[in-house]
């Protein structure tokens, strides 16, 4: 699955296409690490943040990390992957068709 795909589909919805990368510590570990979020979009003055799985779509530690770093801006989480609608606590699996549904 590309994020071209995805990237297209939020840019023809009429979203800027938003990447972010930050430096995170988790609790226990000794130093931060960098991650990164695929895409953020704006809904009113709170952040969607989309990640794009092709496989191991259940490992997402970087968008976990995001939203406990960022969790008083952070509204929806979207993973857009190759399967089926689903949702997981606040997080929502998103088939790669659906992507223009946000």
């Amino acid at each position: 699955m590309s994020g071209n795909a995805v990237a297209q589909a939020l840019v023809a919805n009429g979203h800027g296409l938003y990447f972010h990368e930050y430096s995170f510590r988790p609790a226990g570990a000794k130093k931060e690490s960098l991650y990164e979020i695929d895409f953020l979009i704006v809904n009113g003055k709170r952040l969607s943040s989309i990640e794009v799985k092709s496989s191991g779509y259940r490992s997402h530690k970087s968008f976990d990390y995001f939203t406990e770093k960022y969790d008083i801006k952070v509204n929806d989480r979207f993973i857009v992957y190759p399967k089926n609608l689903a949702h997981e606590g606040n997080l929502t699996f998103l088939p790669l068709y659906m992507t223009m549904c946000l």
